[in-house]
């Protein structure tokens, strides 16, 4: 709610949710209805926890991949399609400050409240991309002087051995699939992360806060 660019239509909340909001001194951007619980619920449906509160509110705009001031370190999200792991990952992007995350248009989840719950805040945080063409967006991403490392377990090499410097566009595929093939081709460098236990894989998005801190390290340490 303190993102001066998010507009507010509607915030529905309950009569405990409206008592702790005075309680903490929480400024609303708009006069909130009070209802029961469980219309919330029928709202959301069962999978998603809103403790009492829901806003409704337009996405805010998508910046321009060409805008993207060649500087610091971006996401790129090859087709990740759990809310869940794509509102973690956003989460560990506002955790190391990244620049922004760039995703397809199509087979990417929406901004439910799912996913808003697991990326805790960083929606409002962290610009997303939203690209018609991955591979193009890469391209132009390379044009304008972005290093692009792909994360697959079948890299080339481990992430922490690899070349790395900003400005930096890591590149994540789906669960499962990894990165796609034309994805694969068109980054510069292809790269794994190389564990010491007995199980050699992680969830997509533990994977993703491991790569951001190796990278942002790394280009911290370069300079």
């Amino acid at each position: 709610m303190d993102n001066p660019q998010r507009r507010f239509h509607r915030l529905l909340v309950t009569e405990n949710a409206a008592r702790r909001l005075e309680e903490d001194g929480v400024r609303l951007p708009v006069t909130p209805e009070l209802v029961r619980p469980e219309q919330i619920d029928a709202m959301l449906g069962p999978d998603a926890v809103h403790q009492g509160l829901l806003a409704e509110a337009d996405p805010l705009e998508s910046p321009d991949i060409q805008d993207l001031a060649p500087e610091g370190l971006v996401l790129v999200l090859d087709q990740i399609t759990d809310p869940h792991n794509v509102g973690a990952i956003l989460r560990s992007a506002a955790a190391f400050a990244v620049a922004a995350v760039i995703t397809t248009a199509r087979h990417s989840p929406e901004a439910t409240g799912v996913l808003a719950k697991a990326a805790s805040g960083a929606l409002d945080l962290v610009p997303i991309v939203t690209v018609g063409n991955l591979s193009r967006a890469l391209t132009t991403l390379k044009d304008n002087g972005w290093l692009t490392v792909g994360l697959d377990s079948e890299g080339d090499a481990d992430l922490a051995a690899t070349p790395l410097h900003g400005p930096l566009a890591l590149v994540v595929g789906a669960e499962g699939k990894g990165l796609r093939h034309l994805t694969r081709q068109t980054c510069d460098a292809v790269a794994r992360i190389d564990l010491p236990g007995k199980i050699t894989s992680l969830n997509v998005s533990n994977a993703t806060a491991l790569a951001l801190y190796v990278a942002s390290t790394r280009i911290k340490a370069a300079g």
